[in-house]
């Protein structure tokens, strides 16, 4: 904290002058010293004694005026020298945050890849990729066939009509066309064409309950294969 001022030049000059010959000898004597010392540092007690001697004397100078070119003295705060102890253990702090630092960047880079290039490694893992990308796919296409044939042929049980009938006759696909009288014909009277040749005619019933749970499957399928992908790609 500032406890003094440095005398200028006008204040020099009122002391070594006759400016404050009204003043006690005492005072003038005291700021004679203050002003010829090292640095000329007026303490500011001296400086109040002053302003109070100037009103008992009743001088036409001012204080400020006197002051005119003067400048506070800001003492130097010393500098405490650093602890080695400290410095040291400063030191090992940076050097440790500054290792982790490091090991946190290149937690993702191994030796294999730095001295391989990543070249092979690279390849058997598209490989790998490419063979669950058609495994994959492989199991969407039976799974939706299986699924396909087996609710076709299990409809049988719930449709009243086969599976398999003779070549129709007038547009009949389920069931064998009657005879004009609605009675069936005799085998006899059937042409040699028909006997001798069987149509295999698929019912359009069992074959659209097949598509739908063959649809749903499918849907069900891609939707499990999506988010498996997905996963994948995020570990990546």
């Amino acid at each position: 904290m500032a406890a003094a001022v440095r005398a200028g030049p006008r204040l020099r000059e009122a002391v070594e002058g006759g400016e404050l010959a009204g003043l006690p000898a005492e005072l003038r004597e005291e700021l004679r010293d203050a002003v010829g010392s090292e640095g000329g540092l007026v303490p500011f007690s001296l400086l109040r004694r002053l302003h109070s001697g100037l009103r008992e004397a009743g001088s036409p100078l001012f204080l400020y005026q006197l002051l005119e070119g003067s400048e506070i003295a800001v003492p130097e705060v010393p500098v405490q020298p650093r602890n080695p102890e400290l410095v040291a253990r400063l030191e090992r702090i940076k050097a440790k945050l500054a290792n982790e630092e490091y090991r946190r960047m290149t937690r993702n880079v191994t030796g294999q890849d730095m001295n391989r290039g990543g070249t092979l490694a690279d390849f058997g893992r598209q490989v790998r990729s490419v063979k669950a990308v058609v495994i994959t796919v492989f199991n969407f296409i039976v799974t939706v066939v299986a699924a396909f044939a087996c609710t076709y042929l299990g409809s049988q049980y719930v449709f009243a009509e086969t599976a398999a009938v003779s070549e129709p006759a007038r547009g009949a696909l389920c069931t064998p066309q009657a005879g004009a009288a609605g009675a069936p014909q005799h085998p006899a009277a059937a042409s040699p064409l028909t006997r001798g040749h069987r149509a295999l005619v698929l019912c359009p019933q069992r074959v659209l309950s097949a598509v739908i749970v063959a649809s749903v499957v499918g849907l069900a399928e891609l939707y499990v294969m999506v988010r498996t992908l997905e996963g994948d790609l995020g570990k990546l």
